[in-house]
C-alpha cells in the first residue's frame, strides 16, 4: 500500500494544538491566577505591603459582606424577570417559524434573529441609553402615544431596572427562538400530523408531543443564561453604571468596581470564584432536574 505522506503520527498534534493552546491562555490560566490570588492579599494599590498567603480570609470577607449578598439577590431577580419572559417570547416566535407555510417570511425572520446576538454588549448599551433618553427616546415617544407623559427611565431605580431588562430580553429572545426552532425542527414529522389528527388542542401538542424534544434546549438554554447573567458588565455599565443609587448594581458590577477602583484584586478573585461555584451548581442542577435524551 502506498503510505500517505500527508498524514504522521504527528498530524492530529498539530490541527488540535491551537485550539488547545488559546483554551489555556485565555481560559484556564486566567481561572487559575484568579484562584491563586483569592487566597492572596492582593492590593496593587499597596505594593510595598506584598502579597502574602492568608488562606480564605478572603472568602471569609466576602461570604460576610452585606453588598455582596444585595447585588448578588439584585442579580436574581434580574434573572428571575428577564430570562422566563425569554423563553416565554422565544418559544412564542419559535412555534410560529415551525407553522407550515411563509416560507420567505420565515427564512427573514430566522436571518433577523441572528441581528441581536451579532450587537456586542456594549453597543446594545449604547442603543438602550438612546432608547431609554429622558428627552428624545423612542420608549418616551411610545408611551405618549397613549397619552402617558415623559419618564425619566434611566434617572430612577424602578426605571433603570426595567431598562436593563428590556435590553436584555431584546438581545437575547433570538437566541431562545433558535434554540427552541432547532427543538421543533426534530419533532418527527409523522409523530406531529398523527397527534394533530388526535387532538386539536394546541397546548396538549406542545405538551406531550413537543416538550420532550424542547427539554435539552431549554436546558442548554438556562446554563448559558445563568453563567451569561452572573458575569453582564458591558451593557449594564454603559447604561447605567449601576446607578442610580444601587438600582442596577449586578453583582459582576460589583466585582469590577472592588478589583479595578478599589484594586482589591483578592477579594474580587475570592467573590469571582463564588460566582463560578455558583454556576457550576446551577448547572448541574438544570441537568438534573429538566435534562431527558429523547428515545
Amino acid at each position: 500500500m502506498r503510505p500517505n505522506r500527508g498524514y504522521g503520527r504527528w498530524t492530529p498534534f498539530w490541527f488540535l494544538a491551537p485550539a488547545v493552546f488559546t483554551l489555556l491562555a485565555i481560559g484556564i490560566y486566567p481561572t487559575l491566577f484568579a484562584l491563586v490570588t483569592s487566597f492572596r492579599r492582593y492590593n496593587i494599590a499597596r505594593p510595598r505591603e506584598g502579597f502574602p498567603f492568608i488562606g480564605f480570609e478572603n472568602y471569609v470577607n466576602v461570604l460576610n459582606d452585606q453588598t455582596f449578598w444585595n447585588t448578588l439577590s439584585l442579580t436574581g431577580r434580574f434573572y428571575l424577570t428577564a430570562v422566563p419572559i425569554q423563553i416565554a417570547l422565544g418559544l412564542l416566535i419559535a412555534l410560529m417559524l415551525h407553522r407550515p407555510g411563509w416560507s420567505m417570511l420565515r427564512a427573514v425572520a430566522r436571518v433577523s434573529l441572528v441581528v441581536p446576538l451579532a450587537t456586542t454588549y456594549a453597543v446594545v448599551g449604547l442603543i438602550g441609553r438612546l432608547v431609554f433618553n429622558r428627552d428624545f427616546g423612542v420608549a418616551n415617544q411610545f408611551i405618549s402615544w397613549f397619552g402617558f407623559p415623559g419618564f425619566d427611565w434611566l434617572g430612577s431605580t424602578s426605571g433603570a431596572f426595567a431598562a436593563i431588562v428590556v435590553m436584555d430580553v431584546w438581545q437575547w429572545t433570538p437566541f431562545c427562538a433558535l434554540i427552541f426552532l432547532a427543538g421543533l425542527s426534530m419533532v418527527p414529522v409523522d409523530i406531529e400530523e398523527a397527534a394533530q389528527l388526535e387532538t386539536r388542542s394546541k397546548w396538549a401538542l406542545l405538551r406531550y408531543v413537543q416538550l420532550p424534544y424542547l427539554l435539552p434546549g431549554l436546558t442548554a438554554v438556562l446554563i448559558l443564561r445563568s453563567a451569561d447573567v452572573l458575569k453582564l458588565f458591558d451593557m449594564v455599565f454603559v447604561m447605567t453604571r449601576g446607578g442610580p443609587g444601587a438600582a442596577t448594581d449586578l453583582v459582576s458590577v460589583y466585582i469590577q468596581r472592588v478589583g479595578f477602583r478599589v484594586f482589591d484584586m483578592g477579594t474580587a478573585s475570592a467573590q469571582a470564584i463564588l460566582l463560578l461555584i455558583l454556576t457550576i451548581i446551577l448547572s448541574r442542577l438544570y441537568i438534573r432536574l429538566l435534562y431527558r435524551e429523547v428515545e
